[in-house]
């Protein structure tokens, strides 16, 4: 039996693996898939790694197969917040970007931080997520045939009307499943309670935070949040040759971060906190989407600072 450390690169479609053993690395590409799980443990037993700690990237749902995978089959699995990955590879001077040496880099990192091992998330967050991400969809669907019929002929009004009523009969009933799976949980219903008193969160935003972000103690601060969705900033600068405009990162959690959009506007109207701070930036001429996005990495600091605290919103606090 041989210990080792395993590094995957996650995609939608497919993983790098680096295998770190002997103080050798080896790679290898495999589908993300059961298939692709499968392979990979095979591939191990034939090289005798019965005991290896594999890491990996949170990807906003893509390394749960085989975090779960391994995690069943006795490994050691971690599965750690991108912008660790990002600052670990800076300190090492890492210029190459490729899914062959990400996955590399993964494994060294693991090495070296020994990273805390990965859990698989409680069925009834698990369930909540779920339910979260199906209302987007039965809202999106609904949204779609609304604007359909709005340009509908006659011999197709009444289909599309069937089919939003239906709709709506669909998302009442998420909805009371999502409240039903909060209300039935003491953690969930007391930090509901919390984010209630945030002007401008409503139910559907309160539901989505408490189905990921619920567990304030798995990040060290709020700017781990903000790197967790991808809203961390990434400067455009390399000497005196590249000074481009500052990006948002994009390297964490792609849903959270198109669903945090649409609240945020809500809160820069109604939270006095990012009222007052949006304000601020535009009179300074920062273009809208620069203060959007600046509003949601305020909002998510509030918000931890409330699940972190557990004290309600209070607008000469949480600045």
């Amino acid at each position: 039996m041989k210990d080792a450390i395993i590094g995957i690169d996650i995609s939608k479609n497919t993983c790098d693996v680096a295998l770190y053993i002997n103080n050798r690395m080896q790679t290898k590409i495999i589908s993300n898939n059961l298939k692709g799980c499968l392979e990979l443990k095979c591939w191990l037993q034939k090289k005798s790694v019965l005991n290896a700690h594999i890491c990996m990237e949170a990807t906003g749902g893509y390394e749960v197969l085989l975090a779960k995978f391994f995690y069943n089959n006795q490994f050691k699995v971690s599965v750690v917040n991108p912008a660790r990955i990002k600052g670990f590879a800076i300190s090492k001077l890492s210029r190459v970007k490729t899914d062959k040496e990400d996955c590399k880099l993964i494994a060294h990192f693991c090495q070296a931080m020994k990273p805390d091992l990965w859990q698989p998330t409680k069925e009834n967050i698990h369930n909540l997520q779920q339910l979260v991400r199906r209302l987007d969809v039965l809202i999106a669907n609904k949204n779609q045939e609304t604007n359909r019929l709005k340009m509908a002929d006659k011999i197709t009004i009444l289909n599309i009307q069937n089919h939003i009523d239906f709709l709506d009969q669909q998302i009442k009933e998420i909805e009371k499943l999502i409240n039903n799976c909060i209300a039935t949980d003491e953690d969930l219903s007391s930090n509901m309670q919390l984010l209630m008193s945030v002007p401008g969160l409503g139910e559907k935003t309160i539901a989505l935070i408490l189905a990921y972000l619920n567990d304030a103690k798995k990040f060290n601060s709020a700017k781990e949040v903000v790197a967790f969705i991808g809203l961390n900033p990434k400067p455009r600068q390399s000497g005196s040759s590249l000074n481009g405009a500052t990006q948002i990162s994009k390297t964490g959690d792609a849903y959270l971060r198109q669903s945090f959009y649409m609240p945020t506007l809500t809160a820069m109207r109604f939270n006095p906190i990012l009222k007052d701070f949006t304000d601020r930036l535009s009179e300074k001429g920062k273009p809208k989407m620069v203060i959007v996005v600046a509003a949601m990495r305020k909002l998510i600091h509030i918000i931890y600072g409330i699940l972190k605290t557990q004290t309600p919103f209070n607008a000469q606090i949480n600045i």
